[in-house]
This record gives structure tokens, sequence and C-alpha cells, in this order.
């Protein structure tokens, strides 16, 4: 799982930044979630979870049906 990074972007174009690490969070994301937080109608943070997924085994008692 990726670390969460709680450094404050520090750029000129806000809007563009924001835009760039929505973007880059999502390429590197393969199962998972990206959650964008705004405050006063500026983003002020955006998070994401990774999931790792195993691939189910036949006959495991464990394997919703």
């Amino acid at each position: 799982m990726n670390p969460i990074s709680t450094e404050p972007l520090q750029t000129s174009d806000s809007q563009t930044d924001w835009l760039e690490v929505a973007r880059q969070k999502v390429n590197n994301l393969r199962f998972g979630s990206i959650q964008i937080t705004v405050h006063e109608g500026q983003v002020t943070q955006i998070e994401s979870v990774e999931k790792t997924r195993f691939p189910a085994k036949k006959g495991n008692p464990s394997q919703v049906k």
C-alpha cells in the first residue's frame, strides 16, 4: 500500500497542480480509490487507498458463493 502524503502543494497554479496529482494517483492505482477533499471551494487534500487482491483458489471454504 502506498503511504498517504500529508505535504501541502506549494506552487503557483494550484488548480493545475491538484489535477496533475489526481491524474498521477489514478494512473498509478490498480485497485482502490481516490478521495478529493474540498474546503471553501478549494481542493485541500487528495488521498489514495490502494488494495492488493489475491486470486481466489478453487475449493477455498472462505470464498463466498
